[in-house]
């Protein structure tokens, strides 16, 4: 596994042109791993976009290491850091506190009230108490626990995706943020490696942690 990121350079407006929605973000990240084209077999890959002091970043989060020179097309030049993930997940453990950062598509699906068996639709969840809640409802099904005064929710918006010639659609970006506790590790590893609910490939799902309190 491999933990990547890269400075956009949103200075350079003609360079980053085309990133006019999640969907091109989406094309960019799957065009970084060129080997997968040739096999026609495309791995998971998480990702989403950070601010640090003002700039702004893609972390990734995949199997394979990122082709550096794609990783540039939309990038600062030698922005580009890419390090091993394995060592670092190998070593969490059960009890370990740790700070955390997630951004998600926090949905819920409703019953049409019909017995035909089918999934109710799926809405976004737009009132930060329910976004609350619904990040309490996901922690332990991922292998960790948290408490309402342990987190909070430092970005929420609607971003258009756009796939082909369809009509856009709006995708619920939540990001939280604050202390968790491993509580199941396996479930844990998972969420770290493989994502948290909806929309993975469109910038939703990742959860990154640094330890300490």
């Amino acid at each position: 596994m491999y933990l990547s990121r890269v400075e956009i350079d949103f200075n350079n407006r003609k360079k980053i042109s085309a990133l006019t929605n999640l969907g091109a973000y989406h094309s960019w990240v799957e065009k970084m791993f060129p080997d997968e084209f040739t096999r026609e077999e495309r791995t998971r890959k998480l990702w989403r976009i950070d601010e640090l002091k003002g700039e702004k970043y893609l972390l990734l989060v995949s199997e394979t290491k990122p082709e550096k020179s794609i990783m540039n097309i939309y990038g600062v030049e030698g922005s580009v850091q890419i390090k091993k993930y394995d060592e670092f997940i190998s070593n969490r453990k059960n009890g370990e506190k740790m700070k955390f950062r997630a951004t998600l598509n926090a949905t819920v699906s409703k019953s049409s009230g019909k017995k035909s068996g089918k999934r109710g639709r799926v809405l976004p969840i737009l009132s930060v108490e329910e976004q609350m809640k619904y990040f309490m409802r996901i922690s332990t099904t991922n292998g960790f626990s948290v408490s309402f005064d342990e987190f909070f929710i430092s970005e929420s918006h609607m971003e258009k995706l756009k796939k082909n010639k369809e009509k856009p659609v709006s995708v619920n970006k939540v990001t939280y943020e604050g202390t968790l506790t491993i509580t199941d590790i396996v479930l844990f590893k998972r969420a770290l490696i493989g994502g948290i609910g909806r929309k993975k490939a469109y910038g939703c799902g990742m959860i990154t942690v640094i330890p300490g309190q």
